[in-house]
């Protein structure tokens, strides 16, 4: 069970953290990714990473803003997220899927999803 957390309210400008753990499930080689998904919107893919050769890929909605990172000894991966704009105020998830090279922004490539977590960009 994948688990994120890190969402909040931030004003424009700022800064968020987000994360996300599979407790008792090695990432190992899977591939991952976040997406977002805002009301009324498709899911969005914004970043993902390829667990073979390590190969990262952004939208180019958040590319320069958003990093993403992965801690193999915590398990953990996070998506760092600067320069928030109110147009990035959605539902955030992460998800692991098969192991291959390079990562996708297709949902459907993704077998496993976490709950999501909520980050609303407001003044």
């Amino acid at each position: 069970q994948l688990q994120a957390s890190g969402g909040g309210l931030v004003q424009p400008g700022g800064s968020l953290r987000l994360s996300c753990a599979a407790p008792g499930y090695p990432f190992g080689r899977d591939t991952i990714g976040w997406f977002r998904q805002a009301p009324g919107k498709e899911r969005e893919g914004i970043s993902c990473i390829s667990g073979i050769d390590g190969s990262k890929r952004y939208a180019d909605s958040v590319k320069g803003r958003f990093t993403f990172s992965k801690n193999n000894a915590k398990n953990t991966v996070f998506l760092q997220m600067n320069s928030l704009k109110p147009d990035d105020t959605a539902v955030y998830y992460c998800a692991t899927g098969k192991t291959r090279f390079g990562c996708t922004f297709v949902p459907g490539d993704y077998e496993a999803w976490g709950q999501g977590t909520q980050v609303t960009v407001s003044s």
